[in-house]
């Protein structure tokens, strides 16, 4: 939307930068000048002023000079004719004696992003990596990268390439850091900058000359080197020794990160490299950046992955602070879980049990949690204070604590008595759906243990046909099967009514299938129902928290320093769940996934919708007749089952056409055209073509497809 009354000022301002007046006088010329930029910044159009401000580059005042290079490199791709204009009074600045003159020319110029140009602009470039003045060979460095990128399929010039090369020993440390990033963008499909051994030494040693990011950016590339001897590995490492424990966390993380790659075959190296970072790490815990603090956080978890006792010393260090946001807090009470032992096991739970009653939600439901994976190690302690929470009658409270204690009887069962006793008469506070789908699944383990079992069940079953959740009816109808093996004689008629509305009353096919199911089992009998139904009650070989297997470094070296830590879940207490779609989900592991953002470019993918060679492989999908089959139709149906489409034609186009792209396990990439022709008697006819051939993949998506099409065949009739 253009911004109201921008024809007007455009006007006033080139009447404004034409009159003599005002060109005249330097202090009005540029307060013009700065008036189109903020005119600019408020949205208007004031590409019409192009070649008023491009006189305005003649000038000697580097201010003014740097207010038009703005406007001209934004508006340069609108005017390609007038830019030429702009070049050549460019090149002129190239040579001004000032050098803050010549790197402001040089940045500007690569800055026009137009491809006519690139040929005026390599030879200031060559020049400025000449340049007497480093702030000039910094520029002209990263010029040559933007230069490569403004034209990805030229041809790299090797002069260019062995003088970037020499600069990396240039005497001004960001030169030799800019020659790397340059080096590593032009050099990118040869796998980057070459690291042998004199240019490793090198850059070891010039590494405390570079700032922050410069030696993050050195570490990072030097992870490429491999060291030819073992003692030239120790040599390198002993040049790392500093920055390992340096005060700046970047740089500490690039260092462990390298030194974990160089060590990787040495396991006591990098354990005692990671017994050394614990000070700075607790050091980044407590910055002032919330984001430094929480990503401090997340590494520190993998640490303990590997070394668990490694801050147990100063566990105080992770309790959690009032005005904290409550992803720190929840990360810290992750770390704790980690920490706890026998020695601080009392103050670490008394300090959850105050997070508990936090304001936020989430916050005290992440605390619940703690404790519940705490109690695998300390189940009488936690089972008390999660039993004293659900006298509090909150909500929130009473949900998490519930879940919580699903979780734990699954890995303790001896926490089991407590459990049953503990639920008696907490589901009148119950709102949430996860916190009442955990109590069915606990009363349908362990209703014989729980007196009002029958009775809790039977006020749901009476309000099922209110019930919004689809998961609590299914959960429900597994709990009450599950009461009616034990108690039948308080469970009958109510499992009775629940059965005969989900058959006959339920519209949704999930719950309407697995009703069928139980009755269908009901009438092969009670002893091969109870076979089915009656299964595990818990997994205690899933262990205890205190005393696990650490892990090997190598096992997550490569993610430190990465986002990785960062993008784990918020909670890792493992969930249990008894409904039928964890099950199938854990059964079935097709390695066939399909991919929304697909590495195929706009002409290969053109190129692929046009082709029209012989296919190389044809299968038909025998299914029931589909006489209404729509494309609409079967592009939701094929959503629901995450198949994701890239293009299809119009939907009268017979035979219809959709592309889909897919990822196999070997880590190929496989381009699908489905052609869908209707009217067949037999079934519809699928042509399926795939670069490269892959038969599993093809076996696997068929088996998808055959089932997408049965199923909207049985919903037709």
């Amino acid at each position: 939307m253009p911004y109201l009354g921008g024809e007007e000022t455009v006007r006033e301002l080139r009447r404004a930068l034409s009159n003599p007046n005002v060109q005249s006088d330097p202090l009005r010329y540029r307060n013009t000048i700065l008036k189109v930029i903020r005119t600019m910044s408020q949205g208007v159009d004031v590409s019409g002023l192009f070649s008023e401000m491009v006189k305005a580059c003649a000038t000697v005042d580097v201010v003014q000079k740097k207010l038009v290079y703005v406007f001209l490199c934004s508006y340069a791709a609108l005017n390609p004719e007038l830019s030429l204009l702009v070049i050549n009074t460019l090149r002129k600045d190239c040579q001004d004696p000032n050098p803050m003159v010549r790197s402001l020319a040089l940045r500007n110029m690569t800055n026009l992003r137009l491809p006519s140009l690139a040929e005026y602009v390599e030879q200031p470039l060559t020049a400025g990596l000449r340049d007497r003045a480093a702030c000039v060979r910094r520029v002209a460095v990263l010029g040559w990268a933007k230069l490569h990128n403004l034209q990805p399929g030229s041809e790299i010039d090797a002069g260019v390439v062995n003088e970037l090369y020499s600069l990396l020993r240039d005497p001004d440390p960001v030169v030799m850091v800019n020659c790397l990033r340059a080096l590593e963008e032009i050099l990118k499909e040869e796998g980057g900058v070459a690291i042998n051994k004199p240019i490793t030494h090198h850059l070891l040693n010039r590494l405390k000359e570079c700032d922050i990011w410069g030696q993050c950016e050195v570490l990072r590339v030097l992870q490429r080197y491999r060291p030819q001897s073992e003692d030239e590995l120790f040599d390198i490492l002993s040049l790392l020794d500093a920055s390992l424990v340096s005060p700046h966390p970047p740089v500490m993380a690039a260092t462990l990160s390298l030194f974990l790659s160089l060590s990787s075959s040495l396991p006591a190296v990098s354990l005692a490299a990671l017994e050394r970072i614990s000070g700075p790490l607790l050091a980044a815990c407590g910055s002032g950046s919330r984001e430094m603090r929480f990503a401090a956080l997340c590494h520190i978890q993998l640490l303990l992955h590997s070394i668990p006792g490694l801050m147990g010393a100063h566990y105080k260090r992770f309790f959690c602070g009032y005005a904290e946001p409550a992803y720190i807090k929840q990360r810290k009470m992750q770390v704790l879980v980690e920490l706890v032992n026998d020695e601080n096991v009392a103050m670490i739970l008394d300090e959850l049990k105050g997070y508990c009653t936090d304001v936020n939600a989430d916050t005290a439901q992440a605390a619940i949690s703690a404790i519940g994976r705490i109690g695998r190690s300390y189940s009488d302690r936690c089972l008390e204070i999660l039993t004293g929470l659900l006298g509090l009658k909150q909500d929130h409270i009473t949900s998490a604590v519930v879940q919580t204690m699903r979780d734990l009887v699954w890995v303790c069962p001896q926490c089991s008595d407590t459990v049953c006793l503990a639920l008696e008469g907490c589901e009148e506070t119950l709102q949430d759906i996860q916190g009442r789908q955990a109590l069915l699944w606990l009363l349908g383990v362990y209703g014989e243990r729980i007196s009002s079992a029958p009775y809790t069940l039977e006020v749901l079953i009476d309000g099922v046909r209110s019930e919004a959740s689809l998961g609590i009816k299914m959960e429900l109808l597994t709990a009450t099967m599950r009461l009616f093996l034990c108690r039948p004689a308080e469970t009958q008629d109510m499992l009775g009514r629940l059965l005969h509305y989900c058959i006959e009353e339920e519209t949704d096919m999930c719950v309407r299938d697995q009703a069928l199911l139980y009755y269908r089992l009901l009438r092969c009998g009670i002893e091969e129902t109870r076979k089915v139904l009656q299964g595990r009650k818990s997994d205690p070989s899933l262990g205890v928290l205190i005393g696990r297997p650490a892990k090997p470094v190598s096992q997550w070296a490569r993610s430190f320093n990465t986002l990785e830590p960062l993008r784990e879940g918020s909670d890792h207490a493992i969930r249990y769940s008894d409904s039928s779609t964890d099950v199938l989900a854990s059964s079935i592991a097709a390695p066939l996934s399909l991919s929304l953002s697909p590495a195929v470019s706009p002409e290969e993918f053109e190129h692929l919708w046009l082709q029209r060679q012989p296919l190389h492989t044809e299968q038909t999908v025998q299914c029931p007749a589909i006489p209404h089959c729509s494309p609409q139709s079967l592009q939701a149906a094929m959503q629901l089952v995450n198949i994701q489409t890239l293009a299809f034609t119009p939907q009268h186009t017979l035979p219809w056409r959709v592309y889909l792209y897919t990822h196999t396990q070997r880590s190929h990439s496989t381009n699908t055209a489905i052609e869908d022709g209707e009217g067949e008697e037999k079934g519809v006819k699928v042509t399926l073509k795939q670069q490269p051939r892959d038969d599993k993949a093809l076996k696997e998506f068929l088996t998808v497809l055959t089932t997408v099409l049965n199923t909207l065949s049985s919903e037709r009739d």
